[in-house]
């Protein structure tokens, strides 16, 4: 349960904060989106934009990023090459969330392909966390300098 009056910013636990509270995310940040397609949570899209203020940048943007939002399906191919690309725009240190579609649901991804792919992309897997309905997020860091 939060302290702080509405929940605050603060990270208090999943009963007061929405989904873009328990990625992270909040206003002034820089939130790159990735693998986008119609079956995306536009729910939990909208919350993020909401707070972060502003819209999410795409693969496009071409300057640095603080998170990476990566929608990630089984029939998406080489989960590696994903997270690697991932990492061209993320600030050192920053985090990358991906979103894998919930276990029982159409590409479902399996939680030991993301822990095998995330050392070999030179990523730490951190935590989890329940966004939406459907879709599960897993969260990488990258890290802070790159040799």
């Amino acid at each position: 349960m939060s302290s702080t009056a509405g929940g605050g910013s603060t990270q208090t636990g999943p009963q007061d904060s929405g989904p873009a509270a328990r990625l992270g995310l909040s206003s002034g940040m820089v939130v790159q989106e990735l693998g986008w397609d119609n079956d995306t949570d536009d729910d939990l899209r909208i919350a993020i934009e909401d707070a972060i203020d502003a819209d999410m940048v795409d693969g496009d943007y071409g300057n640095v990023v603080d998170a990476v939002l990566l929608w990630w399906r089984s029939e998406d191919g080489d989960l590696v090459d994903g997270l690697v690309d991932s990492l061209t725009d993320l600030v050192g240190g920053g985090s990358i969330w991906v979103l894998t579609p919930k276990v029982g649901r159409p590409n479902a991804v399996d939680a030991a392909d993301i822990a095998e792919a995330a050392p070999i992309a030179g990523l730490s897997q951190t935590t989890t966390a329940a966004v939406s309905k459907d879709w599960a997020a897993t969260r990488l860091v990258a890290p802070k300098t790159l040799a």
